[in-house]
């Protein structure tokens, strides 16, 4: 699989029925961002700037960056020395989670805990990928917040969606995506994909999201490490969620789980104690 073309061009097939959905526009802070992070010589004054021109964004920053997954034993009081001890990257990433939380409205009873769901796996991607040194914490943020954009999306566009979300999710041996697919001629994997792309996030983060249901990426040696990395990754933060919230073991990870294992080069024991410290992260938030 070629991980370098436009990941949109593999929704051909579904192109009239993704026109249909509203995807919305990327944000102006996140355009300047973008913008400042893409120059020669980013400027941690410039991105100050930036996230300081939104009070609410400002205030919300500086509680993610003294979260316990994030901020470490350091707390910073200022936007500037939560960008000193986190980098303009993570930064950057902490602020496109929250202009999405901002632009994507999850209101309904079926999505009330989409968002904070996703802020945690958020959390757990940074905390495995810093943990296990590999890839970069700010790209593993911004992946584990948008891989499931496409739920409230859907919910949007089709009255039935939450019906098919929750059998999907019933769904023991088949993707997950399989259903939506049959029901809706597109899933959240490829409705995500295509936010991600509308918005300037990388294109491995696009592809990890078209994929992140698909564990057969996992031993596709033609893939981009970065995209099977990310998508490992996923199945542990999903795992370790699950526990969280007392939910057991997860059906993604009876799926997926022995797969992202083996491409990370975990052993059972090191699984579980991994798990356990992401889970004791979790409750010191």
């Amino acid at each position: 699989m070629n991980t370098v073309a436009d990941p949109v061009q593999h929704l051909d097939q579904v192109d009239a029925l993704i026109k249909s959905i509203r995807i919305p526009p990327r944000p102006s802070l996140l355009a300047d961002m973008q913008r400042e992070l893409s120059s020669e010589d980013p400027s941690p004054e410039a991105i100050g700037k930036i996230v300081a021109s939104d009070v609410g964004m400002s205030g919300a920053l500086l509680k993610l960056a003294n979260s316990a997954v994030y901020g470490g034993r350091r707390k910073a009081k200022s936007i500037e020395q939560a960008i000193l001890f986190l980098g303009i990257n993570q930064v950057a990433a902490l602020m496109t989670g929250l202009l999405a939380r901002q632009a994507i409205p999850a209101n309904s009873a079926a999505l009330a805990s989409f968002w904070d769901v996703s802020t945690r796996r958020a959390q757990a991607m940074v905390f495995l990928s810093r943990r296990l040194r590999i890839g970069e914490p700010d790209v593993a943020h911004t992946f584990g917040l948008f891989c499931d954009t496409g739920v409230p999306l859907l919910m949007d566009r089709f009255p039935d969606y939450a019906a098919t979300y929750a059998a999907a999710s019933l769904e023991a041996e088949r993707p997950f995506t399989a259903l939506e697919d049959e029901r809706h001629s597109s899933s959240h994997a490829s409705v995500g994909c295509l936010l991600a792309r509308n918005w300037g996030l990388s294109a491995d983060v696009g592809w990890a999201i078209l994929h992140h249901h698909d564990f057969s990426v996992l031993d596709d040696a033609s893939s981009a490490a970065a995209v099977r990395s990310l998508v490992a990754l996923s199945v542990l933060a999903e795992s370790a969620i699950c526990r969280y919230q007392g939910h057991g073991e997860s059906l993604e990870w009876n799926k997926g789980g022995a797969a992202a294992c083996a491409y990370l080069g975990l052993s059972d024991e090191e699984t579980a104690e991994l798990l356990d410290e992401l889970v004791e992260a979790f409750h010191e938030d």
